[in-house]
């Protein structure tokens, strides 16, 4: 890893650099990022770079060294450009809208009331933005679209992932959460003879 924590990251004009001690801020047009260097290595800014060096050669040492590179690189790109996470919902009549601060999702589980779809009602996490591009599916070929975007990768990251482990594409009709150009393996349904097994 120590390769990766030797190479310099690339600060673009947009985006404003504070370091106190280990803290290390960051702000942009996307947002603003903060985070907390370990105390193996120590974080610089050399004109619009920002270069991360290590207290020794020790193992933890060189795999830190790497990280705090590699989540610096993913920052500054945050804060500058910002990441998004494209999502489809399929299912006939599976649904997705905002309401307030919540995203609202019907993915076919029926609640206690009759003939009533259960909702689920997830908080969106401060930072973090959804836009609803189609907000209901209509067919196999039309899912219901919406798309996660902030600057934190991680965020963006186990947010959707949070989203479509509620209801995982299942493998006969496709149903459900999955993400923007997945591939979800098909299988065949059960065939049952018309009759005269023996």
């Amino acid at each position: 890893m120590s390769r990766i924590g030797k190479k310099p990251v690339s600060v673009p004009s947009s985006v404003k650099v504070a370091i106190k001690g280990q803290e290390v801020s960051l702000s942009g047009p996307k947002g603003a990022l903060a985070w907390t260097a370990p105390n193996r290595v120590a974080v610089k800014q050399d004109g619009t770079t920002l270069v991360v060096t290590r207290v020794d050669d020790e193992k933890q040492s060189r795999a830190l060294h790497g990280l705090t590179r590699a989540l610096l690189a993913n920052m500054v790109k945050g804060v500058a450009e910002g990441y998004e996470q494209k999502l489809e919902i399929y299912g006939t009549g599976y649904s997705c809208k905002i309401q307030g601060t919540q995203l609202h999702l019907n993915l076919g589980f029926m609640g206690r009331g009759v003939g009533k779809p259960a909702q689920f009602m997830i908080d969106i996490p401060k930072g973090l933005t959804i836009e609803i591009e189609a907000p209901q599916a209509r067919g196999e070929n039309e899912p219901a679209k919406f798309t996660v975007r902030g600057p934190d990768k991680q965020m963006v990251g186990q947010f959707s992932a949070e989203v479509r482990k509620l209801r995982k594409p299942e493998p006969y009709k496709g149903k459900g959460v999955r993400y923007s150009g997945e591939y979800v393996r098909r299988k065949a349904g059960k065939v049952f003879a018309g009759g005269g097994a023996g």
